[in-house]
């Protein structure tokens, strides 16, 4: 059976004023995750916030919305503590950068946090096949990261539905992430591919009725 469909709306489309505010109307409209993406100006060319800022919002938030962050950073491995102790529930690092993958994957649930692995657009499934076994969360990159509010890539589905299919075939219970120009649409699309968590920045924000855009994807 698929897991159930949920919700992670990226605070990187709230308002950057005014943070914990557009936080809690995450937790207003219902969603179960807020979406953290942590930018270091080098892995990806722009720059967001640090873990003091993850810490300052996980105090001024309700306990019950789950941190997910999201570390675009060409070392990880030098942070991931950081954002530990800061709050994250789930901290995912991208496979690209050379690394010790499998330590930091262990190491991450070794402090009692979920761990996951992401795949830029050019990063072909395969590159995360062996670590399948080893991790809570995949998310596949449906737009180049690094900026908001980019068009959804409809050719990163058959990698969703790769990764959906080995992890059927292994018999893995990891939740499969998909985030960039995520609407109720290319959502959709995603969720028949095999997709269960949806990173939606803009079109959670802007959407007229939030509560509602929750409860359509926990439909799914």
């Amino acid at each position: 059976m698929p897991l159930p469909a949920l919700l992670a709306p990226s605070i990187l489309a709230g308002q950057h004023t005014r943070l914990a505010e557009s936080a809690s109307l995450v937790a207003a409209a219902g969603a179960p995750w807020l979406h953290l993406d942590i930018m270091d100006g080098h892995f990806v060319p722009n720059l967001t916030f640090g873990p003091q800022m993850v810490a300052e919002l996980r105090r001024e938030v309700p306990a019950g919305l789950f941190f997910d962050v999201h570390l675009m950073l060409s070392e990880p491995q030098r942070y991931a503590d950081a954002f530990i102790k800061a709050g994250a529930q789930l901290v995912s690092f991208h496979i690209e950068p050379a690394l010790d993958h499998r330590a930091l994957l262990a190491h991450i649930r070794s402090q009692g946090c979920q761990n996951g692995l992401v795949l830029n657009p050019g990063t072909p499934a395969e590159a995360v096949e062996p670590f399948l076994g080893e991790v809570d969360l995949i998310l596949v990159m449906t737009v180049q990261p690094g900026f908001g509010g980019q068009a959804f890539r409809r050719d990163m589905l058959a990698k969703l539905s790769r990764l959906d299919a080995l992890r059927r075939e292994r018999g893995l219970s990891f939740r499969l992430e998909v985030d960039g120009g995520v609407d109720l649409a290319t959502g959709r699309e995603c969720r028949a591919a095999g997709a269960d968590t949806f990173v939606a920045g803009t079109a959670f924000f802007k959407a007229p009725d939030r509560p509602a855009f929750v409860r359509e994807v926990a439909s799914w």
